[in-house]
């Protein structure tokens, strides 16, 4: 089992950053890829951004390239989201997974999950 936790959402205008983290126990961290989904009312958990297991490979959904970095640090169990200028449609509740597999999209592809961090970005 891995339990994951989530932390650093809140309130923010528009064009500030935010910096989200998630901590992980339980588990060996480093067998995982990780990712950051995120939700918001009415739609669908959609993909952020994913990272592989040594860190060699990101993805990030198109419309948020160049404005979100995914990062994590094995060594603290910590996988983090840079999120930079902020955009009110960024607003939503934004969830860390785990994965086996690096390469997944899909929610369903994932079987650990924090419980979540708000954000709200405002104009």
């Amino acid at each position: 089992q891995v339990q994951l936790a989530e932390s650093g959402g809140g309130l923010v205008q528009a064009g500030g950053s935010l910096r989200l983290s998630c901590d992980a126990s339980g588990r060996t961290f480093s067998s995982y890829a990780m990712a950051w989904f995120r939700q918001a009312p009415g739609k669908e958990r959609q993909l952020v951004a994913r990272i592989s297991r040594s860190a060699a490979n990101t993805y990030y959904a198109e419309s948020l390239k160049g404005r979100f970095t995914i990062s994590r640090d094995n060594a603290k169990n910590t996988v983090y989201l840079q999120m930079n200028s902020l955009k009110p449609e960024d607003t939503a509740v934004y969830y860390c997974a785990a994965s086996i597999f690096y390469n997944r999209d899909s929610t369903a592809s994932y079987d650990y999950w924090g419980q979540g961090t708000q954000v709200t970005v405002s104009s």
